[in-house]
């Protein structure tokens, strides 16, 4: 007979049901309220307080914001708008700007006539980022007056008070907040991070000027005439031309040539919904499309997203006709229509249904109809009044559908040949045993001889190895047809199982982890960017579900008499010369130098290596940057890396 485990059971009565009082729980679950207390949350305590700001212009009461980063460690945003009202809150009998500090589900936001359109759907803001603070400090101008308080992790711990009139008719909201080290992974702000967001909404509300300043640690800048000098990193972000101007923004830095020079923008109002699109298309193959819904990033797309999509297809379809592009029963798809665009989609309503405290997706549905009406109507009066501009695009989507058929032949050769099926997998691959992907590992590896190494060194139980063939395909100049018949991607795409493209399907990916392993110099850096670039392209969501990681080998090997340590870094190696008193440290020009046991030790092995997990921190500044990095135009290239040379403390050249 099959034993039976003794369990012992607790009693489950009153007592073991816990109430949280005030701000306890968030304190005690802070991911539901910010979803991760990782640097990404710790950011998003700025975003809260920022956004009630940006809610203030949006009402038409604020046209400017200051976002200061103190030596401290905390972080201030200042406003111009109206500040909170002064007086006793009725229901709770506490001052109201405590209700707003202190109180979850608490604001001007609900109904009450305070905010027609707002971002901050759930009025857990100001009260979650006080909760998650070590200390918060206000000072409210409201009315002539100066009202200020003080909390420390959601306490109150200087009393609400008037400190007498609001200097120079001084009006608005000043909030200053250090994060709670106890709560955060993280708790340095990361300045191109928060700059890149607070560039958004100075995008999307055109005339607001807000000012982001870095007052941590003064740099070093340089003259036009070469003369240098030290301060603080400032930004003074204003843009009356709006998302135009945010259009124009993304393409300049994604160093990309037009195809046509006028951004095309369209605007319209119904009732009380606004929605704005801009778009322009460029020379490369890849799309760029970002939305927002009362000045949240849609990061998961939604109703207006879908409706811009649809828009644009069914305009691009008709006058693809009727200047003779197309033949009669020939069709583009919305991915061909979309080839090359650079779009900001941005719709303001009332009741904006979100998925989430994080707002990731817009789920409204007589929005999407709205903008679908708007493309429509406005692109084809575009269009109409721009002939040749609407060749030009055209001609490009019909380019696109022809490489769009040409990749299909490709995969349909490919799959002929048996190169993409289940059981075909290339030669070099050293597979695993083990068969479940959420235990398994690919290393993707640079070069033979560091291929040879690891396979003899790895645990072949649940490690698989698969030798790079060649220099990688650079996808970022080549459409998807190149990409089904080039060597140096057909073994990775066999190896991973999971599909490219329309094919993709992250349940057939064959193993959990995807590790690049390449040398620690530039030409290691570049196969990494090369594999990268790919990924990104054409299986983000690998990069996106956290399945990809780089490998970091060492440096260094140092030996003092018996002893042998390894250094990831200089610092690390002089750290360890310390601490032995010296030695002599032997610089790794590749992997392949490694024998087996070393490889397995420092690269390989769970218990000893170090990963780096690749995620998307910022999807817009990825695109960017993959297309800057790795597209055809030198200069802007140029341009970015001296730009961002003095930012980089450890560059290993």
């Amino acid at each position: 007979m099959e034993e039976k485990e003794n369990v012992v059971e607790r009693e489950y009565g009153d007592e073991q049901i816990q109430v949280l009082e005030g701000l306890e729980a968030v304190r005690k679950r802070p991911g539901m309220y910010i979803g991760t207390t990782s640097i990404r949350g710790l950011h998003h305590l700025v975003y809260e307080i920022v956004d009630n700001s940006i809610d203030e212009a949006m009402a038409g009461y604020c046209d400017k914001i200051e976002v200061v980063l103190h030596k401290d460690g905390s972080v201030s945003i200042q406003d111009n708008g109206r500040g909170v009202p002064a007086g006793i809150n009725a229901k709770t009998g506490t001052p109201t700007l405590e209700v707003v500090f202190l109180v979850l589900h608490a604001g001007g936001k609900f109904g009450g006539g305070g905010y027609k359109i707002s971002g901050g759907l759930h009025g857990v803001g100001a009260s979650v980022v006080n909760a998650l603070s070590e200390w918060l400090e206000v000072e409210n101008c409201h009315d002539g007056k100066m009202y200020t308080e003080r909390f420390e992790k959601g306490a109150v711990v200087r009393p609400f008070a008037c400190v007498g009139d609001a200097p120079d008719g001084k009006h608005g909201l000043y909030v200053r907040f250090k994060p709670d080290a106890t709560i955060f992974e993280e708790v340095v702000f990361e300045y191109d991070t928060l700059l890149t967001r607070l560039r958004e909404q100075a995008f999307l509300n055109a005339g607001i000027k807000i000012v982001f300043r870095d007052e941590r640690e003064k740099i070093e800048f340089e003259n036009e005439d070469g003369t240098k000098y030290e301060d603080y990193r400032e930004e003074t972000l204003l843009y009356e031309g709006g998302i135009r101007q945010f259009v124009q923004f993304i393409n300049k830095n994604k160093g990309c040539g037009l195809i046509h020079d006028q951004v095309i923008y369209m605007k319209a109002e119904k009732g009380d919904i606004t929605a704005e699109v801009a778009l322009q298309y460029n020379d490369t193959y890849t799309e760029s499309i970002v939305t927002f819904a009362n000045n949240m990033s849609t990061v998961d797309g939604g109703t207006h997203e879908v409706g811009f999509k649809e828009g644009l297809r069914k305009v691009t379809n008709s006058y693809g006709k009727k200047l003779g592009f197309l033949k009669e029963g020939d069709k583009l798809s919305g991915e061909d229509t979309r080839e090359g665009i650079t779009a900001v989609v941005s719709v303001k309503l009332p009741d904006a249904q979100f998925e989430s405290q994080t707002k990731a997706k817009l789920g409204n549905s007589e929005i999407r109809t709205i903008v679908d009406q708007i493309v429509s109507e406005k692109l084809s009066e575009y269009y109409e009044e721009n002939p040749d501009v609407a060749k030009i695009i055209i001609d490009k989507s019909c380019a696109a559908s022809r490489a769009r058929e040409a990749a299909r032949k490709a995969r349909e050769l490919a799959r002929r040949k048996g190169l993409f099926e289940g059981s075909s997998l290339p030669g070099k691959l050293a597979d695993c045993q083990d068969r479940r992907s959420e235990y398994t590992e690919l290393f993707l590896v640079e070069g033979d001889s560091a291929g040879g190494s690891a396979k003899d060194g790895r645990d072949s139980r649940f490690q698989a190895i698969l030798p790079l063939r060649g220099k990688v395909l650079n996808v970022e100049k080549s459409r998807l047809d190149k990409v089904y018949s080039n060597e140096s991607l057909i073994p990775i795409i066999q190896a991973l199982g999971c599909g490219i493209g329309e094919e993709f399907n992250s349940e057939k990916l064959r193993y959990g982890k995807i590790i690049i392993m390449a040398d620690a110099d530039v030409d290691g850096s570049h196969i990494q960017v090369l594999i990268l670039t790919f990924l990104f392209r054409h299986m983000r969501q690998l990069i996106e579900d956290g399945h990809v990681f780089l490998a970091k080998p060492p440096l260094y090997k140092i030996t003092k008499g018996k002893t042998m340590r390894y250094a990831y870094s200089d610092e690390e190696r002089d750290k360890i010369f310390l601490e032995l008193g010296g030695g002599q440290a032997e610089r790794y020009k590749g992997l392949g130098e490694m024998d087996k046991e070393q490889l397995w030790e420092t690269t390989m092995d769970p218990t000893t290596r170090t990963l780096i997990k690749v995620e998307i921190g910022d999807a817009i500044r990825c695109d960017e940057i993959f297309s800057l990095l790795m597209g055809d135009k030198v200069e802007p290239r140029k341009e970015f890396i001296e730009k961002n040379a003095k930012f980089v403390k450890n560059l290993d050249v």
